[in-house]
C-alpha cells in the first residue's frame, strides 16, 4: 500500500509539471496573439522598429533577438578557454584529490551568485575598466555585456564538462597507458574523443542558460533599441526588454512584450532539446 501511495504521488507530481507548463505556453500564446494578428509572425520577427507613439505604434523584435544572440554567442566565446582548462584540472588531472574538491566548491559557489551581483560588479568594475581602454566612452555595450555573462556560465560549463570527462572508462586510459601513451596523449586520443559530445552538450545548455539572463544584462548592455553592429555598441536582449518596459505596458505593447517572451522561450527550448538529445546519445 505504501508503495501504490508513493507511486501515485509520483504520478501527481509529474502531471503537475506537465500542467504548469502547458499553462505557461498557453498563457504566452494567447497573450501574444494580439501582437501577432497585427504585425504578422514574420514581420514581427525580421522588423526592428520599436515606435510605442500612441497612434503609430510599431514593434518589431528584430534588434532584440540579435543582441540576444550577439550577447550570448560572445559570452560562449569568452567562457570556452576558461571553463575548459576547469573541466580538465577538476576531471582528469587532479581527479579525487583534495584540491579538486576545493576549486569544484568554489566553482559551485560563483555558480550559486544572483546575477545582479555580477551586474553590480560589471557596472562598477569592467565597465571603467573599458572605459579606461578607450573601447567604449560610456562602457555600456555588447562587449561589456558579454564579459559578464561569460564569468556567469563558466561554473555551470566547466562542472558540466568535469562530470562528462570523469565519466571516460579507466580500462579505455589505461589500456592507453600500458601502450606507452603519456597522460596529455590519453586526454587528447582517450579522454576527449568519449567525452566530447558531452562536452559540447554542455556548452549548448550553458549558452541556453545565457539566452535567459536579465539583471546582469540590463545593467551592463546600455537598453538601446537599435541593432548593435560592433561589439562596443549599446543594444538590448530579449530579457532586458521585457525587463524594462513590461511595468509601464499595456494594450499592443504589452503583448508585443509577450510575443517576445514567447520567442525567447522557444529559442531556449529548441536549444536546451538538441543539448538533451546530444546527451541521451552519450548515456545510451
Amino acid at each position: 500500500m505504501k508503495d501504490k501511495i508513493f507511486k501515485y504521488l509520483l504520478f501527481l507530481a509529474a502531471c503537475l509539471v506537465l500542467f504548469l507548463s502547458a499553462g505557461m505556453v498557453y498563457a504566452l500564446i494567447s497573450q501574444s496573439l494580439s501582437a501577432f494578428s497585427h504585425f504578422g509572425v514574420t514581420d514581427f520577427v525580421t522588423t526592428a522598429d520599436w515606435d510605442p507613439r500612441e497612434g503609430e505604434e510599431k514593434y518589431g523584435a528584430l534588434s532584440f533577438i540579435v543582441g540576444t544572440l550577439s550577447t550570448s554567442l560572445l559570452a560562449l566565446l569568452f567562457c570556452i578557454p576558461f571553463s575548459f582548462p576547469v573541466a580538465l584540472f577538476n576531471g582528469e588531472y587532479f581527479k579525487g584529490k583534495k584540491i579538486a574538491t576545493v576549486v569544484s566548491s568554489i566553482v559551485d559557489l560563483l555558480a550559486g551568485i544572483p546575477s545582479i551581483v555580477f551586474g553590480l560588479w560589471g557596472f562598477y568594475t569592467l565597465r571603467p575598466f573599458i572605459i579606461s581602454l578607450g573601447l567604449s566612452e560610456q562602457g555600456f555595450g555588447v562587449l561589456t555585456a558579454s564579459v559578464v555573462l561569460a564569468i556567469m556560465i563558466i561554473p555551470y560549463a566547466s562542472s558540466l564538462s568535469t562530470e562528462f570527462i570523469s565519466m571516460v572508462p579507466n580500462k579505455l586510459k589505461e589500456g592507453a597507458y600500458s601502450l606507452g601513451d603519456t597522460q596529455l596523449n590519453v586526454i587528447a586520443n582517450v579522454s576527449l574523443p568519449v567525452a566530447g559530445s558531452g562536452i559540447f552538450a554542455s556548452y549548448i545548455l550553458a549558452l541556453g542558460r545565457a539566452l535567459g539572463e536579465t539583471m546582469a544584462v540590463t545593467m551592463l548592455i546600455g537598453n538601446t533599441n537599435d541593432i548593435p553592429t560592433k561589439l562596443t555598441d549599446t543594444g538590448n536582449t530579449m530579457a532586458s526588454i521585457i525587463a524594462n518596459q513590461f511595468g509601464e505596458a499595456d494594450g499592443l505593447k504589452l503583448s508585443s512584450l509577450i510575443a517576445i517572451g514567447l520567442l525567447l522561450f522557444i529559442i531556449t527550448a529548441l536549444i536546451n532539446s538538441f543539448a538533451k538529445l546530444v546527451m541521451q546519445r552519450i548515456l545510451k
